[in-house]
């Protein structure tokens, strides 16, 4: 037992130093070369050579790489709550339509200014008006799932429900896009993209505070987690609530959603993928040792998603979505060949 433990400890290790050093090559990489000296020396407030590195890093890329790692973690955090609840392998932080609701909102703000006042066209400049608008769209649908969780005693039931607010958000949105401006689109398009070096200080704490509170939810509710992957039936006669495991467990992944879907974008594939290379790595169910294992490990892909997105020594920045769906999808097939299944 003790060696055990003390494998954990050496896996956690590794990962905090890889979380380190990823976070320093993302911040190191760009438009502009910066040598890694020059970094840590903006980074601790040093001389250095140039003093536009020390503007780009610390105006730009040290933002930037802060967002990845709240943004990563958050969605991987989500992730797991999802296949745990809905005991499947397959379902992601996107499966209850938060972030469907989320991009109605934004689709709406953009997209429907046609339809609701010339007026609104002022507000998608900025980010603030489009997190409101994603919050307002993410509120919603949260509202319409806790009622239909309250409701229904299946779980399996509010995994469709969810599934259907999707489809039905997105019908929305095909309808507002075919009667848009084409610049309308445009600009809905590149959010829809999502970008994680957009935001400031300001927003990057906002949305760290939601981040802070939906995790601090997760640490109260590790326990029935634990109990639910044995059954709901299991975890009634261990003396679990389901009904408010269930509740909290829906709020939480809600808050992470859709603050990071309204800063961020809708970013796919990371909440999905990485709860399962963690838990090939640590071999273990215990959420106690998942939940912070996945959030590092979520920080370290967004991370490194993010630095190939840069396309380093190169003016372009591909779409950050593009990138982790790309990591994502051969990742999910490679586990199914390799392990023939998958488990929750």
């Amino acid at each position: 037992m003790v060696a055990y433990h003390k494998t954990y400890h050496r896996t956690f290790l590794l990962l905090l130093l890889a979380l380190v050093l990823t976070c320093l090559l993302n911040i190191r990489i760009g438009s502009v070369y910066i040598p890694l000296d020059q970094v840590l020396s903006a980074l601790c407030n040093g001389e250095v050579d140039k003093e536009s590195w020390r503007a780009i890093v610390l105006d730009y890329r040290l933002p930037k790489a802060v967002t990845a790692i709240i943004v990563g973690a958050g969605l991987s955090i989500s992730g797991l709550l999802m296949q745990t609840l809905f005991r499947n392998p397959l379902a992601g932080p996107f499966v209850l339509g938060i972030s469907s609701g989320a991009s109605l909102g934004v689709a709406v703000l953009i997209l429907g200014a046609t339809f609701l006042g010339a007026n609104l066209a002022i507000y998608p400049a900025t980010n603030w008006g489009i997190a409101a608008a994603a919050c307002a769209g993410s509120f919603l649908v949260l509202t319409a799932v806790m009622i239909a969780a309250n409701r229904v005693r299946n779980t399996m039931s509010i995994l469709i429900i969810g599934l259907m607010f999707g489809s039905f958000t997105a019908a929305i949105i095909s309808i507002l896009a075919y009667f848009s401006s084409a610049n309308a689109l445009q600009q809905y398009l590149f959010w829809s993209f999502g970008s994680l070096g957009n935001l400031n200080w300001r927003e990057i704490t906002t949305l760290f505070s939601v981040f802070f509170a939906g995790t601090l939810m997760v640490v109260f509710i590790i326990k029935p987690l634990n109990s639910l992957l044995l059954g709901e039936n299991y975890a009634e006669s261990m003396g679990v609530n389901i009904k408010n495991v269930r509740n909290l467990t829906l709020l939480a992944t809600s808050l992470l959603t859709g603050a990071i879907t309204a800063f961020s974008g809708p970013i796919a594939f990371v909440g999905l993928a990485v709860p399962h290379l963690t838990k090939l790595l640590f071999s273990t169910s215990n959420h106690k040792t998942l939940v912070p294992a996945v959030a590092i490990s979520g920080a370290i892909v967004m991370l490194i998603c993010d630095g190939i997105s840069q396309v380093p020594g190169s003016e372009f920045t591909l779409p950050i979505n593009a990138i982790t769906s790309l990591f994502g999808a051969p990742i999910i097939i490679w586990l199914l060949v390799r392990k023939r299944t998958l488990h929750y």
